[in-house]
């Protein structure tokens, strides 16, 4: 599977990830003291609706143009759609679509601190460019996985990994796997957030094992557009919590119902615990 980011920017997939992440982001902000987001497969930072790449798929109109279509939505989408205006000078057209360092930037407070990892050589350099006055943020051309050797544990102590791979590589689960192994052993009191694509859930249901065997607490949120009789169609979007902020679970069994109609799921929704706290 090929999720280039800026081939699918603000589909059906994008809503979800980027909705629980800024929920994720609001229960991190409710405490005083600093905290800091790593994203390790960071894209461009914001993605031109209007694009060859985004026009190409036209994947927006089922996604975040169906969200903002409609009577309002509830406050617990209110950090993820403040995101998404302040991406669009020209509100409420919608041009320009926020990935994750947007969003998470938009969330940062004056002593929060935000990491931005990329490995493609052009798309680390547009990052560069475009926090290139920003003191709060820091840019790394580096392969994900290793930079979490570099980065972990943040001098803040509290925070975020976001891990939001393309899914270009066929042992990417094993690779996530590893990763997230290693990275627990250098920050155990981390978040730790994981966005995948779900077309079968049995070929995911391997990996959301291994990541449970690691013994910490993991919940998922999981929203299916289609029902998963197409194993060739992405039929839907998980994302996998680590460490999850306390009463998180409940907050996303609200959220989900909400972008499962707005966003027209034929599918089915919930919340899960892979392993609970002790």
């Amino acid at each position: 599977m090929n999720y280039r980011h800026a081939y699918h920017a603000g589909n059906f997939a994008d809503v979800i990830k980027h909705a629980v992440l800024a929920l994720v982001l609001d229960h991190l902000r409710k405490k005083e003291t600093p905290f800091c987001v790593v994203d390790t497969h960071a894209g461009v930072g914001c993605y031109d609706l209007q694009g060859v790449e985004a026009e190409k798929t036209g994947e927006f109109a089922e996604g975040i143009a169906r969200l903002l279509a409609g009577p309002p939505l509830p406050p617990s989408l209110d950090g993820y759609l403040m995101a998404v205006r302040k991406a669009n000078p020209d509100w409420p057209r919608l041009r320009f679509y926020p990935g994750s360092p947007c969003i998470a930037r938009a969330l940062l407070r004056p002593h929060d601190r935000l990491a931005l990892v990329e490995l493609h050589p052009d798309d680390a350099q547009a990052l560069k460019r475009a926090f290139a006055h920003d003191p709060q943020v820091g840019v790394h051309a580096n392969d994900a996985y290793a930079a979490l050797k570099a980065l972990l544990p943040p001098k803040e102590r509290r925070g975020l990994v976001l891990i939001d791979p393309p899914f270009e590589a066929k042992d990417e689960f094993q690779r996530i796997a590893r990763g997230l192994a290693q990275a627990l052993r250098r920050w155990p009191t981390g978040i730790y957030g994981i966005w995948y694509p779900i077309k079968a859930p049995e070929s995911v249901a391997p990996f959301l094992g291994e990541i449970a065997a690691l013994g910490f607490p993991c919940l998922t949120a999981e929203l299916f557009r289609t029902p998963p009789d197409d194993p060739l169609r992405l039929n839907g979007s998980g994302f996998l919590l680590v460490n999850p902020p306390w009463k998180l679970d409940e907050a996303l069994a609200g959220l989900l119902p909400v972008l499962a109609d707005r966003l027209g799921a034929t599918g089915t929704c919930g919340v899960r615990w892979l392993r609970q706290a002790a």
